[in-house]
């Protein structure tokens, strides 16, 4: 804050989340005049106001009372008010927006979804250029290269250390009954490819850099726009 006073010095992660800016900000352009982004999960606001002092034109969300009212009262302690427009509002509300963003941040949220790739294809589809994502992941780094089509027969390949997958967490993570989910890390890139994200960096543990890729053909909106729709009840496509 102004005049070097930090909120949470003591923090269970050190210097959070300024080292996770630090990871993620080479890969924004400096000048964000004019562009249009959206922070999913805001909390107290950090990264929408690093965003807004380069100029973007900034939308964030969260559906934590509380975390909203920091976020509206650091931003007039860092004289940011009216720069960032702070809304009320579940991720699953987007389904039934016809709003997209030229940049899309999705930090911190997907393992707290009781339904994570639902709220993915729906975050997928508001992107216009940039998806900025990061979850908590287990331990497990290795990729299986062959997962296509298997048989009946193979399905102990499943078990392979690489092999996509996330784990069910069902009482409590770190005291926090909202983690539901630990994926690993070839499971987050291929539930990205899936939604119909290409996947263009990864510039540090648990961050993911990624652009629409219009081209996939193992994109949900390919072959289950019904069920999708069923599951959101939205009705027709995004505007971009």
């Amino acid at each position: 804050m102004p005049g070097g006073v930090q909120t949470c010095p003591d923090h269970v992660l050190g210097d959070f989340p300024s080292f996770k800016w630090r990871a993620i900000e080479p890969s924004l352009p400096r000048d964000l005049r004019g562009v249009s982004v959206l922070d999913i999960g805001c909390n107290a606001g950090f990264y929408s106001f690093e965003l807004a002092k380069r100029g973007a034109l900034v939308d964030a969300f969260d559906v934590d009372e509380h975390y909203l009212a920091q976020a509206i009262w650091a931003a007039r302690q860092l004289g940011l008010d009216g720069r960032v427009n702070f809304e009320r509002r579940h991720l699953y509300d987007l389904a039934r927006s016809d709003r997209c963003w030229d940049i899309v941040l999705f930090l911190g949220v997907f393992y707290h979804l009781r339904y994570p790739l639902l709220g993915l294809d729906i975050v997928s589809r508001r992107v216009k250029k940039l998806l900025i994502f990061q979850s908590l992941t287990t331990p497990e780094s290795s990729v299986e290269p062959e997962t296509f089509d298997l048989g009946l027969d193979e399905r102990d390949r499943l078990e392979r250390p690489g092999w996509p997958k996330m784990a069910f967490i069902e009482h409590r993570l770190a005291g926090d009954e909202t983690n539901w989910w630990a994926p690993n890390h070839a499971g987050l890139e291929a539930m990205l490819r899936s939604s119909g994200m290409n996947v263009i960096a990864r510039p540090a543990h648990e961050i993911y850099i990624c652009t629409p890729n219009p081209r996939s053909d193992s994109g949900a909106p390919s072959w289950s726009e019904r069920e999708y729709s069923a599951a959101t009840r939205a009705t027709g496509e995004p505007k971009v």
